[in-house]
């Protein structure tokens, strides 16, 4: 049997399929998922399923976003995932998500965004997944 944790980082593979507007944003999903993918990692063995999957749901979510804003912005698309990323979140949290309904929800995705952030900032640029 699957246990809940490999069921959320297999659902995780199909992220950039979900997010695509026009086809060509499967790829650019596929380098933000290979950014996101050393974090994950480092989340699965530290906490609890409730909260891995609180962090994939916001991390989904900006993922989200960050197709958008290459829809939306053709100088965005120009940019690598790694370089968009890099301009859309900080120590402060992520871009503005239209999907959350509460301050609650507004909290939880912008710590995943700052938690991700900093985990990035840490690790050396070589280090840091897809450029």
């Amino acid at each position: 049997m699957i246990s809940r944790i490999e069921k959320l980082w297999a659902d995780f593979h199909n992220w950039p399929e979900s997010w695509k507007g026009l086809p060509e944003d499967v790829p650019y999903g596929e380098g933000l998922i290979e950014i996101y993918k050393p974090f994950i990692k480092e989340l699965l063995p530290r906490y609890n399923y409730n909260t891995v999957n609180r962090h994939l749901n916001n991390l989904w979510l900006l993922g989200g976003e960050l197709i958008r804003a290459i829809n939306m912005d053709p100088e965005d698309r120009e940019k690598t995932p790694m370089e968009l990323l890099l301009d859309n979140i900080d120590q402060t949290g992520g871009p503005y998500c239209r999907h959350l309904d509460s301050e609650e929800q507004m909290r939880a995705y912008e710590a995943t965004c700052r938690k991700l952030y900093k985990f990035l900032m840490a690790r050396k640029p070589s280090e840091r997944g897809y450029r």
